[in-house]
């Protein structure tokens, strides 16, 4: 298959579970900490500067933010997490949406796990690694930031997070800059494996 990337629409901010669309187009979810560059991730696979909204504060994506691609696949911007900024009452109802959103089955295809390859990731980041692995679905980690560290660490990096997340071995773990669009073709081919599969068992 394949995925025309500049054909790329805003659908809709999803404040609530009954408003996530269930038009059995896959559904590929990218979650990740407030500053860990989710938006730049995505604007990078889609070739669009300022598609994914990039917002000058953390923490300012509290909807489920859905993109259609080539008409074919989803791209689904989760909240970002972490940032602590955000008001109580605002961690928790993003905890309610998100719980919820996990628990729909019907409403994910492939995780995409955002995590910052210079540092240890944070136990938010263990949590949202367990919620990907608890919905049965498969998910990728994607290690953002890798033009920001040496070459010589991103290898110690890479085992570090996958030994931190306690990833099994079918678990990927890509090594990724936004900013120069290194680990954009690995990634973009995960994505690309799950679309189809997931089409083939319609």
């Amino acid at each position: 298959m394949k995925l025309n990337t500049q054909n790329a629409e805003f659908v809709l901010s999803a404040a609530r579970l009954a408003d996530c669309p269930r038009d059995s187009l896959p559904q590929i979810a990218f979650a990740g900490r407030s500053n860990v560059g989710k938006s730049s991730v995505i604007n990078r696979l889609l070739n669009r500067k300022n598609f994914a909204r990039v917002g000058s504060a953390p923490g300012k994506t509290t909807h489920i933010n859905y993109f259609r691609i080539d008409r074919k696949v989803y791209f689904v911007d989760l909240p970002g997490y972490g940032y602590a900024k955000v008001s109580k009452q605002e961690r928790a109802r993003w905890g309610r949406l998100i719980e919820q959103w996990f628990a729909d089955a019907s409403l994910l295809t492939l995780g995409i796990l955002l995590v910052d390859l210079r540092h240890k990731p944070t136990a938010d980041d263990c949590v949202m690694a367990q919620w990907f692995k608890d919905s049965g679905k498969p998910f990728v980690v994607v290690a953002n930031k890798q033009d920001k560290i040496k070459k010589s660490e991103w290898e110690p990096n890479l085992a570090r997070i996958r030994e931190t997340l306690a990833l099994d071995a079918q678990t990927p773990v890509i090594s990724f800059s936004a900013e120069k669009g290194l680990g954009k073709e690995e990634l973009l081919g995960v994505i690309l494996d799950h679309i189809s599969a997931d089409t083939a068992q319609e």
